[in-house]
């Protein structure tokens, strides 16, 4: 046999020795996790967003009374069958932890400026269900029913023991993961994971060490060495004790996806969500048409918007 045809028969054997190491074999016989976006929240349509985009001011018309980052919709998402909720978390001016989505107050509310100039007590009063239309300003369903409910932190915590969430710092302020790290009691670290931007993140976990967390930076480094090694079944470093939130458009490209690869990071207490699309925004797995894309079997977590339309069929 030729020294050409002896390579070539070893490197079939190689590519088939990393096709059988990385094939998922089998199907989980288990449920998916289920993230709620927001709690129970207003959806709204992705085409042409953008980083300054109001989103209050495209909302769907509404199919329930619920508004994002309130205790009572977080209170529905775990009834709807939420295994774990999202919520963000903004510093005010006193040092509280309020829990709200944007950095100005103007487009949800009617208050104005930056919610970290504000106090806690004056965020109290502001009507969050202000600036919601689903009909470019003819009408406002939810004016005159958000006064009060911008809860804090603390509050999320108490009224939810022995929940999971995933909580969102809405800044990339390092003084900003270190008030979330103070603030978040050591036993309740377990159950909640910890994202946002790369420097506040990293603050966070530096006062929390062994919490979950997730960022852009974490989960690109954890991307970038499991696609060079995880051919060889090795989960790096890089990819343990964290989450990683996957676009489904980049999902099919990572060695052993879906169930091989959910099943390596899981073993290395990695929790794998699955997000609609390329990732670009918050986008989910929210209609029927949405939950026909998922592997077969799937049993990593689901991010979605409309987990009252989900749970019911996945469950």
């Amino acid at each position: 046999m030729s020294k050409r045809r002896i390579a070539l028969v070893l490197l079939l054997g190689f590519v088939a020795l990393v096709f059988v190491g990385n094939r998922s074999w089998s199907t989980p016989d288990e449920p998916p996790l289920l993230l709620a976006h927001r709690g129970m929240a207003q959806t709204f349509g992705f085409a042409d967003l953008t980083g300054d985009t109001c989103t209050a001011e495209r909302i769907h018309p509404p199919e329930h009374p619920y508004l994002e980052n309130t205790l009572d919709s977080i209170r529905a998402a775990f009834a709807a069958g939420a295994d774990m909720v999202e919520f963000d978390v903004q510093v005010t001016k006193d040092d509280r932890i309020a829990v709200f989505h944007d950095h100005l107050l103007e487009c949800r509310t009617d208050g104005r400026g930056a919610v970290r100039d504000h106090t806690m007590a004056e965020l109290r009063r502001l009507d969050v269900g202000h600036g919601y239309t689903p009909d470019d300003g003819k009408t406002f369903p939810f004016r005159g029913k958000g006064k009060g409910l911008m809860p804090t932190l603390e509050e999320v915590l108490t009224a939810f023991p022995g929940k999971e969430f995933l909580l969102h710092i809405k800044s990339d302020d390092p003084a900003d993961g270190e008030k979330v790290a103070a603030a978040l009691p050591p036993e309740r670290r377990a159950k909640i994971t910890v994202y946002g931007g790369d420097a506040s993140v990293a603050a966070y976990a530096a006062r929390a060490p062994g919490a979950r967390v997730a960022s852009p930076a974490v989960m690109e480094r954890c991307g970038l060495r499991y696609l060079a090694t995880g051919w060889t079944g090795m989960v790096p470093a890089a990819c343990q004790n964290i989450q990683l939130h996957i676009p489904e458009s980049y999902a099919p490209w990572l060695w052993g996806w879906p169930h091989k690869f959910v099943e390596r990071m899981r073993a290395h207490g990695t929790r794998v969500v699955l997000v609609a699309g390329d990732g670009g925004w918050s986008e989910g797995f929210d209609t029927p048409a949405d939950l026909e894309r998922l592997p077969e079997g799937y049993a990593g977590g689901i991010w979605t918007n409309r987990i009252d339309t989900v749970a019911p069929r996945l469950r």
